[in-house]
């Protein structure tokens, strides 16, 4: 018996880990929110236009955006499967965008300008059958006007 119990505590600190590490890791998507973020905020001060291929620190090919009030059900159809835990937008100020890499959502993002310090807005094409939905292809390479406000900056193609 006295073999068996440093096993079975080795065992159970390297379950505990392994449990521990699964429930902590971040998943791409919140990754890449955080480092667009930082991108954004990086811009320099002087800059007037950027393009939003340059500014994204990750492979994408589609950006989704959601109007208001999009329910998540129509997300989760448009961008062809479930992921993460993702909200429905409540008020008509709030970024609601998804960044596509084939067919693997690559960047979520979501709430207040306010909130997480900057904005993107554009008007792309709409979404087949779905006029919720503007999308932008990471091929058209189109340039967006940067425009700061109230510590906010806003990146709009408007």
């Amino acid at each position: 018996m006295k073999n068996k119990k440093p096993f079975l505590i080795v065992a159970m600190i390297l379950l505990f880990s392994a449990v521990s590490t699964s429930l902590l890791k971040e998943e791409e998507w919140e990754v890449n929110a955080e480092l667009l973020k930082e991108e954004v905020r990086s811009i320099e001060p002087s800059a007037k236009i950027v393009n939003l291929t340059d500014l994204t620190p990750f492979q994408w090919d589609t950006v989704y955006s959601f109007d208001p009030y999009t329910s998540k059900e129509n997300i989760y159809e448009t961008v062809g499967y479930k992921w993460g835990s993702i909200h429905e937008t409540v008020n008509e100020g709030m970024n609601q965008l998804v960044f596509m890499n084939g067919e693997k959502v690559v960047c979520y993002l979501y709430g207040y300008p306010e909130n997480i310090g900057y904005s993107i807005s554009f008007t792309g094409e709409r979404g087949a059958g779905d006029p919720s939905v503007s999308v932008l292809h990471a091929s058209y390479d189109q340039p967006f006007q940067i425009e700061k406000k109230n510590h906010v900056i806003y990146l709009k193609n408007n």
